[in-house]
């Protein structure tokens, strides 16, 4: 395995991912009816729940045990296209839409030094949305969804 490169400092993302440096406070809901809005293009410091203290609307692919922490968000798309959610850990990523899940479309890793661990692409048409973060080891995580053009 190739070792994660050492970090002198962190390295603010550009771009699309720019808004990762400029995080708001966000409190993820227990379950799908007190779902946090996750604004388009804002990053939000998410702050989690005890996994068994969460009702995710959809199973989890992966839950977490009872010592992990999770959380569900709301995200609103107005146009049609590909958004990409960005994690600052390795935590377990749904989507789910009025016709279930969504598959993601692209998996990658964020630019070098900047928190971002894991980015998921989805193809999505306009509608709600909701975000379910599972399996995450610590009680916060940034997350940030764009759209990609």
């Amino acid at each position: 395995m190739t070792e994660a490169p050492a970090c002198p400092a962190p390295v603010a993302p550009t771009g699309l991912l720019a808004p990762w440096s400029a995080p708001v406070p966000v409190k993820a809901g227990a379950d799908g009816d007190h779902a946090a809005l996750l604004t388009g293009g804002q990053a939000a410091q998410v702050d989690l729940l005890p996994t068994p203290s969460v009702s995710y609307p959809l199973q989890p692919e992966k839950p977490g045990g009872s010592v992990s922490h999770g959380g569900v968000l709301a995200l609103d798309v107005k146009q049609a296209g590909t958004w990409r959610i960005a994690l600052g850990s390795g935590a377990w990523l749904d989507v789910v839409g009025d016709d279930g899940a969504q598959r993601s479309i692209a998996h990658g890793h964020g630019p070098e030094c900047s928190g971002i661990r894991k980015m998921v692409d989805f193809a999505l048409k306009p509608g709600h949305y909701t975000v379910q973060i599972s399996a995450n080891g610590g009680a916060h995580i940034r997350v940030l969804a764009v759209a990609v053009p």
